[in-house]
């Protein structure tokens, strides 16, 4: 076989191709790790090199991103020098950030938390939609699911569906949601009525109501920052 770089690989064992035939999530850490190494060695290609880098630290992927660039090139794997280990490390922190970034946006803390989410999920539609967002005690976020979606009228938000609901996501805290495709984020007395039967129905299984928030192409109105909730 000509040359070690991916490109010279027969198909089926070139990563880029298969990743790009099937996804991310058809591939093995190894083959991720391949990617990112590029290139093998004279006698080992990049998926050979990247299952001895794995092996060296029990196949643990998490192991593998404590490691500094120094203690990498010391593991003595051939085909890691310095320059390859410093692009596994950055793309390994790279990870280590999206998570966080990903917990960060997903534990609610504020209603502002939560409202650009949900602005972007439901503002353009035409018709109105209800929908609820579940969490847990620590108010992260488990579940996002539309409950019910109406005419240009309005929609009904049955209590009993989004209890059943909450109860199958294990959520404690639970926060409403609807739009108003007329632009309009001023609640109505069916919006404030809506919400405190909810409330109620939600009090009696020890499930709170943390907030309704309205949203629409102008902005959002969040209930528990007007006191009305």
């Amino acid at each position: 076989m000509q040359g070690t770089s991916i490109k010279h690989w027969a198909e089926d064992d070139r990563p880029r191709e298969k990743m790009l035939m099937k996804g991310t999530e058809a591939l093995s850490n190894a083959e991720l790790l391949a990617i990112i190494i590029n290139n093998g060695t004279k006698d080992k290609s990049a998926v050979d090199v990247a299952k001895e880098l794995l092996a060296v630290v029990q196949n643990e992927i998490y192991q593998l991103g404590r490691l500094s660039v120094k203690e990498m090139v010391k593991l003595k794997v051939k085909g890691i020098g310095e320059a390859k280990a410093v692009t596994i490390a950055a793309a390994l922190e790279l990870g280590i950030r999206r998570e966080t970034a990903d917990r960060k946006r997903t534990t609610v803390t504020h209603s502002r938390d939560i409202a650009e989410f949900l602005r972007a999920k439901l503002q353009y539609k035409k018709h109105e939609v209800f929908a609820v967002v579940f969490l847990n005690r620590a108010n992260k976020i488990m579940h996002y699911e539309v409950i019910s979606e109406g005419g240009i009228t309005g929609t009904v938000a049955d209590p009993r569906i989004i209890l059943k609901k909450t109860l199958e996501h294990d959520a404690v805290n639970i926060i409403l949601c609807h739009n108003h495709p007329s632009g309009s984020i001023k609640p109505s007395r069916q919006d404030e009525e809506i919400t405190q039967k909810i409330k109620e129905a939600a009090r009696f299984l020890d499930v709170k109501v943390l907030d309704h928030i309205i949203v629409s192409e102008e902005g959002y109105y969040s209930f528990a920052d007007e006191g009305i909730l």
